[in-house]
């Protein structure tokens, strides 16, 4: 069975949300194309993640000589405990889907700690004597994001660094098929947000027949 991620960084509602609004259609279609594959769905606002700070920092290294985890303090355990299984979660799927707006140039940051939770040494990438190597060689992933401007090409691209970032990451991990959804230029544009919309929820939708 292939197991799916579908990762959204968004405090909106899909009323509210294009990038929200258009991933629902996506998963709607991919249901239909995929009824045999396991979805989990993952809305990052709503889940309890921990930030890289001086008490996972302390776990670890405590759990890196040798200690168990019985000898780090309680916050230390459950901050570790809680990126394990994130990771361990990561690690297990086949295909991940990130569905987020452009805040700033870049991502919401929950993006970011959940990033910090599963880039882990020795899960998703190693160390060698010629550099880091990503370990998911076998995955694939697509990014559905959301800009109110006009990023893709032109003056903008060169300020657009969430999927960007995105990119780099997951590339860093291994990962050797990213895939983007652009949906840009509504607030650039506020009279055709509405077909800027349609036109990507049919791309969407047809990504989800052959994702």
């Amino acid at each position: 069975m292939t197991n799916m991620l579908y990762i959204t960084a968004n405090p909106k509602t899909p009323a509210e949300s294009f990038s929200l609004s258009v991933g629902e259609e996506f998963l709607k279609a991919y249901r239909e194309s995929h009824p045999d594959d396991d979805i989990t769905v993952l809305d990052l606002y709503s889940l309890d993640i921990p930030y890289i700070d001086t008490d996972v920092f302390n776990g670890w290294g405590k759990l890196q000589q040798g200690k168990a985890y019985e000898e780090l303090s309680d916050s230390e355990k459950n901050k570790t405990e809680a990126i394990s299984r994130l990771t361990d979660q990561f690690v297990n799927a086949d295909k991940y889907v990130f569905v987020t707006p452009m805040w700033n140039l870049a991502s919401p940051p929950m993006l970011k700690a959940y990033i910090d939770c599963i880039a882990i040494a020795g899960k998703t990438f190693k160390y060698t004597a010629e550099g880091p190597v990503g370990l998911l060689t076998e995955k694939k992933a697509l990014h559905i994001q959301s800009r109110g401007g006009y990023y893709s090409d032109g003056p903008g691209a060169d300020f657009e660094f969430g999927d960007r970032y995105l990119r780099a990451i997951l590339t860093f991990l291994g990962i050797p098929t990213i895939e983007t959804i652009a949906i840009e230029g509504m607030a650039a544009e506020p009279d055709k947000a509405e077909l800027i919309k349609e036109e990507a929820i049919r791309k969407a939708r047809e990504h989800a027949n052959k994702f």
